[in-house]
């Protein structure tokens, strides 16, 4: 990481789809200004939906995986971003100036169909969580 990038920590339940989305689409953004990790309240696996909508657009995250957010348990962040209220409710205080971001994003992981009608929903989170980031990022 380029020295002096802000540390970014972005948070859901299961960092199956909408953090792992968020963690790739920031560290494409932010062409080395952030340093992005991500994680989740209770962790399951990587969405194989969601790699596919990243990897739609440049982005590849099939080498991610769920991580707790107790991994992170004690370490400095300038900025956690919840993507959904359960990560909101549950998440931890992390040391030092922090700022707290939420946006509350629909869960990819509940839709239900057929792999197309999935995948639709992914690409929509995406886009929706790739628009928010945007706009955050331009003023850091």
């Amino acid at each position: 990481m380029a020295e002096g990038s802000k540390r970014v920590l972005v948070l859901c339940t299961g960092n199956s789809a909408r953090s792992q989305m968020a963690e790739g689409l920031l560290r494409e953004l932010g062409g080395g200004r952030f340093e992005v990790h991500s994680a989740g309240t209770r962790p399951g696996g990587v969405r194989p939906e969601a790699v596919e909508a990243m990897r739609e657009v440049g982005i590849d995250i099939s080498g991610h995986r769920s991580k707790s957010v107790e991994e992170f348990a004690g370490q400095q962040f300038d900025a956690v971003i919840t993507v959904c209220d359960n990560a909101r409710e549950n998440c931890p205080v992390f040391p030092g100036h922090t700022e707290r971001v939420h946006w509350g994003f629909d869960d990819p992981a509940a839709a239900v169909g057929d792999w197309d009608a999935r995948l639709s929903v992914f690409r929509r989170i995406r886009d929706e969580i790739g628009a928010r980031l945007r706009e955050w990022a331009e003023g850091r």
